[in-house]
């Protein structure tokens, strides 16, 4: 039900190829046999940005089925502690489950009833509106750095996620700060920036940092 896809970027594009496939179809193909995956299925991917050599870029086509792109920093001082008295000291601790996969799905359903007003709605279409047609939302200046903007997926995740911010935060609705602290971990991997930009040393980030700034907030 949960695959980790460690350093994916490393993986061949054969490889790529299949998982895309599984995320896209919920299938995966071996030979002339197709077997469905069972549900829910989920996938969640690592990058290293500092070692390159040696590796595949993701196409867009895939990067685009991932609902988050999340930037790991480095641990706090307290979360290092316990890492290290985890595995330095007291060694590898035991993990028991959690979960298990009816409880995703239940909390999948509970995460469809949660409330998403027709304002915050057109709020979300406007700041995936706003990588398409910056210079309609008072920012002309972002039209010549972004070459492709969000795709309509980003409309609906940023949606999908603002609801399980919320149903995570005990609401049974959706506010704008919701949808603004998870603009950037859903439209970073799928604004593609031009030469320009990349010349400027601008980020997606800064692109939506420009964006939340400029649109109005319902």
């Amino acid at each position: 039900n949960l695959i980790l896809a460690d350093e994916i970027n490393r993986t061949p594009p054969k490889v790529q190829s299949a998982l895309l496939e599984a995320m896209q179809e919920r299938q995966v193909t071996i030979g002339e046999q197709t077997y469905r995956l069972e549900d829910p299925f989920l996938v969640l991917a690592t990058q290293n940005p500092i070692e390159q050599e040696g590796t595949y870029p993701l196409p867009e086509a895939q990067l685009d089925r991932f609902m988050l792109k999340i930037r790991v920093s480095y641990p706090t001082r307290e979360e290092e502690r316990d890492i290290v008295e985890r595995v330095a000291i007291s060694g590898a601790a035991t993990i028991s489950p959690v979960v298990d996969p009816a409880d995703l799905l239940r909390a999948r359903e509970l995460c469809r009833s949660i409330y998403v007003d027709k304002k915050l709605r057109e709020y979300i279409l406007d700041l995936v509106f706003a990588t398409r047609e910056p210079e309609k939302y008072g920012l002309p200046e972002l039209k010549a750095l972004i070459r492709y903007g969000a795709s309509p997926r980003a409309s609906i995740n940023l949606t999908v996620a603002a609801r399980a911010m919320a149903f995570l935060r005990r609401r049974g609705f959706v506010i704008p700060e919701d949808i603004k602290e998870l603009a950037a971990d859903v439209l970073r991997h799928r604004i593609l920036l031009t030469y320009e930009a990349e010349a400027e040393e601008l980020t997606t980030d800064d692109v939506v940092q420009k964006v939340l700034a400029s649109v109005e907030v319902p």
